[in-house]
């Protein structure tokens, strides 16, 4: 009976751990932040982004804001004409990234983003690259992990 539970807890752990996915929180700019004077790119460089994680932008508000724009509004710093798409103000302002694709964000205030105040990433398909030192990790669970938990527990329940 012990051996059962032993097997059943062995399967458990070869069928969830192997498989969990893993979604980073990205702090835009780490400790500095979202402001001028701050090489967004730089930054960004070494970084994978996928779909499925977290930007967090973190900033005064007032003065600052994120815009998000296509290319040529991040190229020569311009927001969007429409209102469709009022501008992130809270300063804890989190995007989750659920397309891939390049994406593109300003701040429009003032000179900020010709200033530096923006950033370009690029989001990838897939599982999330291994977090850098900024990021926070998460645990999420797909719907078979789940399944498969559910059918190891009701096989323990019923060896019991």
């Amino acid at each position: 009976m012990a051996s059962i539970k032993i097997v059943a807890l062995i399967t458990m752990v070869v069928i969830l751990l192997p498989t969990i996915a893993m979604a980073t929180e990205f702090i835009v700019g780490d400790a500095n932040g979202w402001k001028p004077n701050f090489d967004y790119q730089a930054w960004a460089k070494d970084k994978v982004f996928h779909v499925g994680d977290t930007l967090v932008f973190n900033y005064p508000s007032p003065p600052h804001n994120v815009f998000k724009v296509n290319g040529t509004g991040f190229k020569e710093c311009v927001k969007p004409t429409t209102n469709d798409q009022p501008p992130l103000t809270s300063g804890n302002d989190k995007i989750e990234l659920k397309t891939t694709g390049n994406k593109w964000y300003i701040c429009s205030t003032s000179n900020h983003c010709a200033l530096g105040q923006k950033l370009n990433i690029t989001v990838m398909e897939g599982p999330p690259a291994p977090a850098p030192s900024s990021a926070v990790r998460g645990f999420i669970f797909s719907g078979y992990q789940v399944f498969m938990a559910a059918i190891v527990g009701v096989f323990i329940a019923v060896a019991a």
